[in-house]
């Protein structure tokens, strides 16, 4: 079986972490964001994997190679955007008649092996992945009958008038006959403009069970950390866990009265000073120092990053080589782009 996944955006929704790493390899719970779908597709039979690459494509290439041990991995760049429905067109040559095509800003573990089980009884043109959610506020609602077909799709729901429904979980199953209603030469979605008009020639919906997360967001990307770490979700890397749900690299060092209270990941070559503190709920990025009596709590810090004596850093992001002198506070919320200083 093969997959696309779509890996096009830009994340700006994640800036100022974005502006110097492309999303699908920013750090994620010690790993690149997009090995954790990569990671997915390959349980589920999955043992090729085509990347439709807009913004940031070498970077990709540089971190993720040519796939190691999972499925192999082969790139799509596009010259230009085109959007999803586009994307999913101009990488046709590289695409077998039937195959799975991804939204690549989720973390999930859904069922894709039902899926195409599903797809295929129903001898379906195009399959989505749908997931139930209690506020559908945020995202557009799919009706669908008691066999599957799908009926139509809603917009976002007020606030106010939200009720719990099913959503689009960007994850379908395709027929390659569906690219013929892709037009050329223009942004295409396939959401918006394709998918509607297979309604009742094809189109079939399957609520899936498991996690899944649009990890798009500064609160989602710490929540979707936290998820690893506590195994709300299935991951390699939570099976590495102790029964506290922390995992200490190689090379680092915790000197007298320094503390690692999990959930937590501290990365290989990192330093704890006298006395710091050290979660619950935080990842400490690979060289990263933490100085005597410094405080990181529920925050992730990426590459590099030093926390001076006495400081404290709290439900916070930090891109790769930040540094927090001496005493100073990184308040709920903050997200420091790469390189920043926060002075004493």
């Amino acid at each position: 079986m093969q997959a696309l996944i779509l890996v096009g955006g830009e994340g700006t929704r994640l800036r100022p972490l974005t502006e110097t790493v492309p999303k699908a390899v920013m750090p994620l719970a010690g790993q690149p964001f997009l090995s954790y779908m990569i990671e997915w597709l390959g349980r589920h039979g999955v043992d090729e994997v085509v990347l439709a690459c807009g913004f940031g494509a070498g970077r990709l290439r540089e971190v993720l190679g040519e796939g190691g041990d999972g499925p192999r991995l082969r790139y799509v760049e596009e010259p230009e955007p085109r959007g999803t429905a586009g994307a999913i067109k101009f990488a046709a040559q590289q695409l077998p008649d039937r195959f799975l095509a991804l939204n690549g800003d989720v973390l999930a573990d859904l069922d894709l092996t039902a899926l195409i089980g599903f797809h295929e009884q129903r001898e379906s043109r195009a399959t989505l992945g749908l997931y139930p959610v209690e506020d559908p506020s945020g995202y557009g609602l799919v009706r669908r009958s008691e066999d599957g077909a799908i009926l139509e799709f809603l917009e976002k729901p007020d606030p106010g008038q939200a009720r719990p429904g099913e959503i689009n979980a960007g994850t379908y199953v395709l027929e390659r006959s569906v690219l013929d209603l892709v037009p050329d030469g223009r942004m295409v979605s396939i959401e918006r403009e394709v998918f509607p008009r297979l309604i009742g020639d094809g189109l079939h919906g399957l609520p899936l069970d498991g996690y899944w997360m649009d990890v798009g967001t500064p609160d989602r990307y710490l929540q979707a950390t936290w998820d690893i770490l506590e195994r709300h979700v299935r991951t390699a890397l939570g099976d590495r866990l102790d029964e506290a749900g922390r995992l200490i690299g190689e090379g680092v060092e915790l000197e007298a009265g320094a503390r690692v209270e999990g959930p937590a990941l501290v990365e290989d070559g990192a330093r704890l000073g006298e006395g710091a503190v050290v979660g619950p709920r935080a990842v400490i990025g690979p060289g990263c120092e933490i100085g005597a009596g410094a405080v990181v709590t529920s925050s992730v810090l990426h590459e590099g990053c030093r926390i001076g004596e006495g400081a404290t850093v709290q439900e916070a992001i930090t891109g790769a080589g930040v540094e927090v002198e001496m005493g100073a506070s990184v308040v709920a919320g903050s997200v420091l782009g790469a390189g920043e200083r926060i002075e004493a």
